[in-house]
């Protein structure tokens, strides 16, 4: 693994918004003494948020172990989910409505009846050791148009013949075509993201996957999470056109879904298999299993000192705060959000929230850049790497999206 500089393409901006990618900037981060004076970032700011100014060389042979690590934590995790709905421990990833827990204990028995896609692990690995899990976000993962399709165009032109840990696209089409026997015939299958995405990443995104699933042969429609209607008459949601909504595939987060204000009548209505109930979602509810940070510190129980997994409890940090150090991280949240580090001597501190403490892996730091891989599955299996750079420990909103290849 190494990092290498190389000059920008010319007109590279235009290049990848027209492969999809419409956020190519971002705002900087501002300094925190900015911050605590109320100082704004300067208007006309902006800074790459896809960067080609750099780009990660690997070596097959560590892509293959990459890759093999990626589907032995697939498979930990898969175990780690049915220990929590065989041991009832909804409470410890804060699933505390009896209702919900229901509906995802159901979705986890009947989930070879329900549509699944694709997940990302964030991982931390530098090139010499075992790569460490960060995280799982198997329900709303993002960064998947840069992953999928700007970076293999980069590939293309910059190095031809090379080659990328990447089969996103093939794999999600693929995936559609063989689970379309899963939703309900004779209805289309809806995409929907939210009014709240200001940068066009999530509708890119749901945009993205709706193509594939085109592909695929599905036939789809397209609405917001803002648009869904609620027929009193029937007790059935519907779109604009008062058609109902059968199948859904939603970035928008099982967290949301269960507590906003329809919440009972997604409840209700909720289709698990079966023919229970009359509108399916995808990602199914027993990714709730996986998104919630708490899956660290059950790993960690059912699997100590896994090469894989960094120490991590719900309790406290333990002796970690003496030792290595750690890291809070709330059981729910994106973008970094809520996380902080706590270095080796810090006195140990319980938060209020319900939290995940994690032992402190300081991401690998190549020419003052923070790394962090990106490790996609689809249906199950390794499909493909994102890399993402930060100038903190933290990878958070601010963080930039650089390529990567094979020689």
């Amino acid at each position: 693994m190494e990092r290498r500089t190389i000059e920008p393409r010319p007109g590279w901006q235009r290049t990848v918004e027209e492969q999809g990618l419409i956020y190519p900037l971002t705002l900087p981060k501002p300094l925190e003494a900015d911050r605590a004076a109320g100082i704004p970032v300067p208007e006309g700011a902006w800074v790459p948020y896809w960067d080609e100014s750099a780009y990660y060389v690997f070596a097959m042979d560590e892509v293959e172990a990459l890759e093999e690590a990626v589907e032995e934590l697939h498979r930990m995790c898969l175990a780690a989910a049915d220990h929590i709905v065989g041991a009832d421990r909804f409470a410890d990833l804060g699933i505390t409505d009896p209702r919900g827990a229901r509906a995802v204990a159901e979705a986890w028995h009947r989930r070879a009846e329900l549509p699944s896609i694709y997940g990302r692990f964030d991982l931390r690995y530098d090139g010499t050791g075992p790569a460490k899990l960060l995280e799982y976000n198997a329900d709303t993962p993002t960064s998947l148009v840069e992953a999928a399709s700007p970076q293999w165009f980069w590939m293309e032109e910059r190095f031809p013949g090379a080659d990328q840990w990447n089969s996103l696209h093939e794999r999600l089409v693929d995936a559609w075509r063989g689970q379309a026997a899963l939703l309900p015939p004779g209805s289309p299958l809806y995409f929907a993201h939210s009014w709240d995405d200001v940068l066009g990443e999530d509708l890119m995104t749901v945009a993205y996957l709706k193509e594939t699933a085109e592909q695929a042969g599905l036939e789809t429609e397209w609405l917001t999470v803002e648009e869904i209607g609620w027929d009193r008459l029937s007790g059935r949601f519907v779109d604009n056109n008062l058609r109902f909504i059968r199948s859904i595939f939603k970035l928008y987060p099982w967290e949301w879904l269960t507590t906003d204000r329809f919440a009972g009548h997604v409840l209700d209505t909720l289709d698990n298999g079966g023919g229970t109930g009359s509108t399916l979602w995808i990602e199914p509810a027993w990714k709730m299993l996986l998104s919630n940070k708490a899956l660290l510190a059950i790993l960690w129980e059912l699997y100590p000192d896994h090469p894989n997994l960094l120490p991590a409890h719900l309790d406290g940090p333990r002796d970690l705060a003496s030792s290595t150090g750690y890291v809070a991280k709330p059981l729910l949240g994106r973008e970094g959000a809520g996380v902080t580090i706590h270095p080796p001597g810090s006195a140990p501190v319980v938060r209020d929230e319900p939290c995940c403490y994690q032992q402190l892996a300081p991401l690998p730091d190549f020419d003052g850049n923070h790394v962090v891989l990106g490790a996609w599955t689809v249906g199950g299996e390794s499909a493909g790497l994102g890399i993402r750079e930060s100038s903190g420990l933290v990878t958070d909103e601010y963080a930039r999206f650089l390529p990567h290849v094979i020689l």
